[in-house]
């Protein structure tokens, strides 16, 4: 862990994934930046901005941003570890709800994100 990286007064950017908000696109689970704030999408969703954000700035340790998670994980080493309190709010609001936000998760969700993760597995 880098401690020197995990900033514990840096509030989140927002309740969901800054640049999906910017698309109009929507989520599987959310993930904090603990150098930044900024909220991502995970690597399970469409766009994986999370990784995309830790690869472009080299901020490689986020926080789970799901109600009732507290766990870390590091990018640079594949590290997964808990015990710090960021500052609040630690997840997004629960009625936002998974996948989210609700209006704009269409109601073929599942099968585009199967059918996404069958095309990464094929195509890495």
């Amino acid at each position: 862990m880098k401690d020197q990286q995990i900033d514990t007064t840096i509030p989140p950017s927002g309740p969901g994934c800054v640049d999906c908000e910017a698309t109009g696109s929507w989520w599987l689970h959310l993930r904090r930046c603990v150098e930044c704030g900024h909220i991502g999408c995970c690597d399970d969703s469409l766009n994986r901005h999370a990784s995309s954000h830790a690869a472009a700035t080299g901020h490689t340790i986020i926080q789970s941003y799901e109600p009732g998670e507290d766990w870390f994980y590091d990018f640079a080493n594949g590290e997964m570890f808990t015990g710090l309190t960021l500052a609040a709010p630690t997840a997004h609001p629960p009625a936002q709800g998974v996948p989210g936000p609700r209006a704009r998760v269409p109601g073929d969700w599942n099968d585009q994100l199967q059918t996404l993760q069958l095309r990464r597995r094929s195509n890495p």
